[in-house]
This record gives structure tokens, sequence and C-alpha cells, in this order.
């Protein structure tokens, strides 16, 4: 059966083409595949499931339908996400996954993860991560008004635009390094993720093993997604 992977939507009211494409996907592609992954960044923000917005209503909708139609949506958090809890993922009828993730295709054990992991040579970034993840931060967070939650993520997503448009290209990419040793670490050969927006096929060697890592890309121009069935697996460009 097919599975399809896709990450890096950035939903957002601001562009409601993305929006009417996910809701496309969801009709048509995913509703006749087995499962569907969601690997980080569905939203351009979350500030908690207590306020998903228009967006997330619509989305919530979306899903929902997926699920009638027996095909499993599978969801790991992204850097613009994180706070999607149990409450969206019961009502959209998906299954949170942990930040690594191993599932089999075809006999082949793959990991999944939304990326920004990989990328340690961003070590401002990780040390940023660590304290937003933290569920003392999390827990202060959401108690805050809907309001001052909203202006607060408003201003960071201002900070880091600033901050990565002044970072070189590749602090902001993967660590090779890091990719390897993640491998290793679960014992794995093939690995899919987004993050970096940079949608691309890579193969080389691992020991005396091939690997691969499979990156998708955002929506922003155009979709990007994974389809994996019994004949292989393919990158394809989805036009709005």
């Amino acid at each position: 059966m097919t599975q399809l992977f896709i990450s890096d939507l950035h939903l957002d009211a601001s562009r409601p083409e993305a929006i009417e494409a996910f809701e496309a996907l969801l009709a048509n592609e995913a509703c006749k595949a087995e499962r569907l992954y969601i690997l980080g960044d569905l939203f351009e923000s979350w500030i908690g499931d207590d306020q998903p917005g228009d967006v997330g209503l619509r989305v919530i909708k979306g899903l929902q339908k997926l699920h009638q139609s027996n095909t499993s949506c599978y969801f790991i958090s992204g850097n613009r996400d994180f706070l999607i809890r149990n409450d969206f993922a019961t009502a959209a009828g998906m299954h949170l996954l942990p930040d690594c993730a191993l599932t089999e295709i075809n006999g082949e054990r793959t990991l999944m993860l939304h990326g920004d992991l990989l990328c340690t040579d961003d070590s401002r970034y990780l040390r940023f991560r660590k304290v937003v993840r933290s569920s003392l931060f999390q827990a202060l967070f959401l108690a805050l008004p809907a309001r001052m939650r909203e202006k607060i993520a408003s201003n960071a997503r201002d900070k880091s635009q600033l901050e990565n448009a002044e970072k070189q290209p590749e602090i902001m990419d993967v660590s090779q390094r890091a990719v390897e040793q993640i491998m290793e670490l679960y014992d794995i050969r093939t690995m899919v993720h987004g993050h970096t927006h940079r949608p691309a096929i890579h193969q080389f060697k691992l020991g005396n093993a091939n690997a691969t890592r499979i990156v998708l890309g955002d929506w922003y121009e155009q979709g990007s997604m994974l389809r994996w069935n019994a004949n292989g697996y393919q990158l394809e460009q989805l036009t709005f």
C-alpha cells in the first residue's frame, strides 16, 4: 500500500492556496493511501490546542474525513507547532509520534523526524529549542491569555527571520555527522525529514552500507510530497 510523507506546510490564513492544496491532498491522494505522515510545521504557528483558529478548524475537518476513509495519519511536531497536543490529535483523528520515530516500509526500517535536531551547527537555535520544549516553559506559556501568546509567537517568528537572514546557509542545514550518528544509533540506513526546505534524495556510504536521506520540501511556492509504495519511493512536487 502507498504511504505519503509531507512536512513544512506552514499553513496560515495569509496563504489560502496552501490550505486549499492540503485539503485537496487529503480528499484525493491521501484517502487512497494506507498512511499519511506529517513531519512537522503543519502550521506557521500554534499557540495551543485551545486556540485552533479558523485554519486549525479547517485542518481538523479535513483530517477527520481522512480518518473516516481509513487512512491512518501520524504527526511529528516541528519547530513551529510543537505545542500540538492530544486534544488536537484526538479531534483530528491522528496519532502523535515522538521526535524520532521508526516505521517499516517494504521491509526497510526507516527513521522519521522533523529535522531540526540534525542542525547541530546552529547552536543558538538548539539552545532555544531546549528552552521552549521544556515542560516548565510550555506550562507557563499555555497559562497565558491567548492574545499574549499570539503576540509572543509573532515576535519570536520575526526575531527568527532576522537571525536566519544573518546566518550562513550551511549553518541552517543538517550536519552530515549528526545524520550518521543518529542513523547508527537507530541502526537504520534510510531517513526521511523536513525542516531545511531543501527537497532532495541524498545517497552516501555509512560504514560499508549504502544509506539514503530523503528531504521533504516546504509548501510556500509549491507543495512537496514523498510517495512510497511497492514500486519504491518518489519525491514529488505539488502545484497549487
